[in-house]
């Protein structure tokens, strides 16, 4: 199978990281696809059934797949697995943090709530933080740029998340953790918003961090972080309007993200 099949399944489910693969030069896309679309299955996995062990079978079939690119194998038909382990060949890149991204998944397939914000961030730093992580190796990115892409990709991921509460709620998820660890009993219906601005300003100073080391990520590795261009606004919103989380009005105007990413690409500035 090929990378424009990658592409349009990206371009399908996953528009804001198709914007941003699209931002990059073509050869950084080309090794950018099967990755992008790797997580859009595994993304998806956890919604397959509503029966819990069926969503994991599916998601399973994925950990196999990825144990078999790991051993060297190319899967021959299926539209991501093969360019993806294509890939792999090329670039040499661990396969762990492929791995790691889809055992995360699990507790997503049995619907499971979050226990509190730690347990969340974790999620998030194994689902987008991973995926970031993977894209920097698969551009070169040296090891000692990998904190810088695990921090953008974690407050991606926070953003992002945030973005999907109504959806998630809608689904008979619980999405955000009930209340602080050290919050009365009483408070748990009321801990929404703090909640909510306690992610936001997590998200806000691992994308902080990630600017302020941004410089040990060579040029040609600086589009792996695209995918977090609109973090910095989201974050922003919500630490300050949590309300607006759970309102569904945490999205940016178009003409701002536009921009944004423009910025992105120009500059390499998150």
């Amino acid at each position: 199978m090929s990378l424009t099949a990658c592409a349009a399944l990206v371009e399908a489910g996953d528009p804001d990281r198709f914007a941003a693969a699209m931002a990059a030069p073509p050869p950084a896309r080309a090794r950018l696809w099967p990755l992008y679309a790797l997580n859009l299955e595994l993304a998806r996995a956890p919604w397959a059934s509503a029966e819990p062990l069926v969503a994991e079978m599916r998601l399973q079939w994925w950990v196999d797949t990825l144990d078999l690119i790991a051993a060297g194998q190319r899967p021959q038909t299926h539209e991501v697995a093969g360019p993806l382990a294509d890939l792999i060949a090329e670039t040499g890149q661990p396969m762990a943090p492929l791995q790691a991204m889809a055992e995360a998944r699990r507790r997503e397939c049995l619907g499971e709530p979050f226990a509190d914000e730690a347990e969340l961030l974790a999620h998030l730093a194994d689902t987008a933080g991973k995926l970031m992580l993977a894209a920097g190796q698969a551009l070169e990115a040296p090891e000692a740029a990998h904190p810088v892409l695990q921090d953008a990709g974690l407050a991606g991921g926070i953003a992002n998340w945030l973005v999907a509460v109504p959806e998630l709620i809608a689904r008979g998820r619980a999405p955000l953790p009930a209340a602080a660890p050290d919050a009365a009993p009483d408070a748990a219906p009321d801990a929404a918003p703090a909640a909510i601005a306690a992610l936001a300003r997590h998200g806000l100073a691992s994308l902080a961090r990630a600017r302020k080391a941004r410089r040990a990520l060579p040029a040609a590795a600086l589009p792996a972080l695209y995918p977090a261009w609109q973090a910095g606004a989201i974050l922003s919103r919500a630490a300050a309007e949590p309300a607006r989380v759970t309102e569904g009005a945490l999205r940016l105007p178009e003409v701002s993200r536009r921009g944004r990413l423009l910025l992105a690409a120009l500059t390499g500035r998150i």
